[in-house]
């Protein structure tokens, strides 16, 4: 493999591996959340260390309790409210005419009879989106080994080893998406996590970029395979945007009753807090902390649990979407562009 196209594949695993990505699309939800309340109650219970005005003063002269989660119950209520509007809203996009769902049946199955046919080897594709795109990527492997055994037979050393470059390429990114998609399921994110580690974009261009500079000295029959090659790769562009979309769905109605879950015991803590917390509440301290701000600590961070369950399924859709806003062969990311492509 050529130093630019060894730096290509190494920038597409940068680009989609890091700590930061990790922690955005990788990490569980509820252990993301769980990551973020408690730093939120380790700094509350913390900052009580510090010399600052008691908070057992506070609550006595200025009922701080009071103040604080009687803000909560109105958030907490109108920021449950809109959120799962909002879902609501989008989710029905999914409603329509019979009309319009009978069309976007025929839609579903002329995609997948298209498929098919460029395929070959697949008279039915996987009904699974892991196992249909695991269908898709075999075919692109198995048409860049076409490819290059074509190109091997009539043609110069020179196009030779380009070609053997991009199919290097293509079939170690293949093989390493295949590997994940075996055991992948639908509803998890490793699905979509693996749709985004095929960097079809990149393969659209090189192949293009091939017949660009080649195209008088290759024959008819490596013509055709790259036509074939560029024929698939097409095909997962769509393939992906409609496992996304049908992935943002499933995210958004977890999110909906995961608020509607969280927000019911939320609003209960609130309203107990509020009752029946005072400066005289719990007195003492437990590892010289007031056993006061253990309580109102932990009612806090109860009260942004909702926010904070929002938040972490956002990011992920977020960096989702913003990681596959253009379809096709558009390269957005710098990370993914070599010298060639300035």
């Amino acid at each position: 493999m050529s130093d630019s196209d060894s730096s290509g594949v190494l920038s597409q695993r940068a680009g989609v591996g890091g700590l930061r990505l990790w922690v955005l699309l990788r990490m569980g939800r509820w252990l993301f959340t769980a990551v973020i309340l408690v730093t939120v109650f380790a700094v509350l219970v913390g900052c009580s260390l510090l010399g600052l005005t008691p908070l057992r003063i506070i609550v006595a002269q200025h009922n701080g309790t009071f103040w604080i989660f009687s803000a909560f119950i109105g958030a907490i209520i109108t920021g449950t409210s809109i959120v799962v509007t909002i879902n609501q809203l989008v989710l029905s996009q999914e409603l329509g005419a019979v009309g319009d769902q009978r069309e976007r049946m025929q839609d579903a199955m002329d995609f997948r009879k298209d498929i098919e046919d460029s395929l070959e080897k697949e008279d039915v594709t996987p009904p699974e989106p892991a196992a249909f795109l695991y269908e898709l990527v075999d075919g692109v492997e198995e048409e860049a080994n076409d490819l290059e055994q074509t190109v091997a037979d009539d043609h110069g050393d020179e196009i030779q080893a380009k070609v053997s470059d991009y199919v290097d390429d293509a079939i170690e990114n293949a093989q390493v998406v295949k590997d994940d998609l075996e055991d992948a399921q639908f509803g998890t994110f490793d699905v979509i996590w693996n749709a985004l580690n095929f960097n079809y974009s990149r393969k659209i261009y090189d192949a293009r970029k091939i017949r660009a500079d080649y195209g008088d000295e290759l024959s008819d029959d490596a013509d055709d395979e790259l036509d074939e090659m560029i024929e698939i790769l097409k095909f997962f562009g769509p393939a992906r945007e409609h496992f996304k979309t049908l992935y943002f769905q499933w995210e958004l109605i977890n999110l909906s009753r995961a608020l509607l879950y969280i927000s019911v015991p939320a609003l209960v803590a609130m309203g107990l807090l509020m009752m029946y917390i005072d400066a005289s509440a719990l007195p003492g301290t437990t590892l010289s902390v007031d056993n006061l701000v253990w309580l109102t600590s932990a009612g806090f961070v109860i009260g942004i649990a909702p926010f904070v369950v929002f938040i972490v399924y956002i990011l992920r859709i977020a960096t989702v979407a913003k990681r596959t806003l253009a379809m096709g062969p558009f390269i957005l990311r710098k990370s993914e562009r070599d010298e060639d492509l300035g």
